[in-house]
């Protein structure tokens, strides 16, 4: 049976500064679920501890204490919400949750590629090199699948997205300078860890040659898929959905390549 998109484990509230739109809230996105056919939802703003030291002032904005101000959920009895993250890993390779708040989560999203924090998540020297953000996209991916995480409830966002090269042309380059051996070995790593691999359409960039490969290797490997909209706004979702729904068939995915949360 075709894969189908009952779920939606990567969405962003007005809590999160890159959104800080106060009509992106528990209620829009409960009538979101309800007018789609998603049954289950996670919250997922971004989110670095305060007991893990680095964070840049953007970023020691979305402490516990912030995100945590999106609870009480809505309960509904078609609706399930959880409560998750999105965290982020510097250029130290430093995650920005420690092992005393994995069981504050319902769910954990952990972006590899956020090559745009310069300074951050990687040297200004890196971002000017389409190598050096091939080579940290191997590097960045590799450094998660060898923590210590419970991925039983820990997702590995948009795989392939803007960040890794602004124009078309740059991030192709990027992209296929990335070793299909590599891929390879770090999707066969994370199958057997049962990470979860985010299906993530909120750049173009999903629907090119090389970024279908990532997902056709991934699924090759046995990795297992959920669908994150990452939706910002409540303008975000429509498009999101529909683009979603063409790279479930560019890969080929079935149900039996659906992540749950927990297995």
């Amino acid at each position: 049976m075709r894969y189908k998109i009952d779920h939606d484990f990567h969405i962003h509230t007005y809590l999160s500064s890159c959104s800080n739109d106060p009509t992106q809230n528990p209620s829009t996105i409960l009538s979101y679920a309800k007018n789609n056919g998603i049954k289950t939802v996670c919250i997922t703003d971004h989110y670095w501890d305060s007991e893990v030291e680095g964070a840049i002032p953007w970023y020691k904005r979305q402490n516990f204490d912030n995100i945590i101000k999106i609870k009480p959920l809505p309960i509904d009895s078609d609706i399930k919400f959880l409560f998750g993250c999105e965290t982020e890993l510097n250029r130290f390779n430093t995650l920005g949750i420690p092992a005393s708040r994995y069981n504050d989560f319902d769910f954990i999203i952990i972006p590899t590629t956020h090559m745009h924090m310069k300074g951050f998540t990687l040297t200004e020297e890196e971002a000017q090199s389409e190598d050096d953000r091939a080579r940290l996209w191997v590097e960045k991916l590799d450094a998660v699948l060898n923590m210590d995480l419970p991925f039983h409830k820990v997702g590995i966002a948009h795989l392939s997205c803007r960040f890794i090269g602004v124009t078309k042309d740059e991030y192709n380059n990027v992209v296929k300078k990335i070793p299909q051996s590599e891929l390879t070995r770090l999707f066969t790593k994370a199958s057997k860890l049962g990470v979860g691999i985010e299906i993530n359409t909120a750049f173009n960039e999903i629907m090119y040659p090389e970024t279908v490969n990532i997902y056709k290797t991934a699924k090759d490997c046995g990795c297992k898929f959920y669908f994150g909209s990452d939706a910002h706004t409540p303008n975000d979702y429509e498009e999101k959905l529909q683009s979603a729904e063409k790279l479930i068939d560019l890969i080929g995915l079935d149900e039996s390549d659906k992540f749950i949360i927990g297995r």
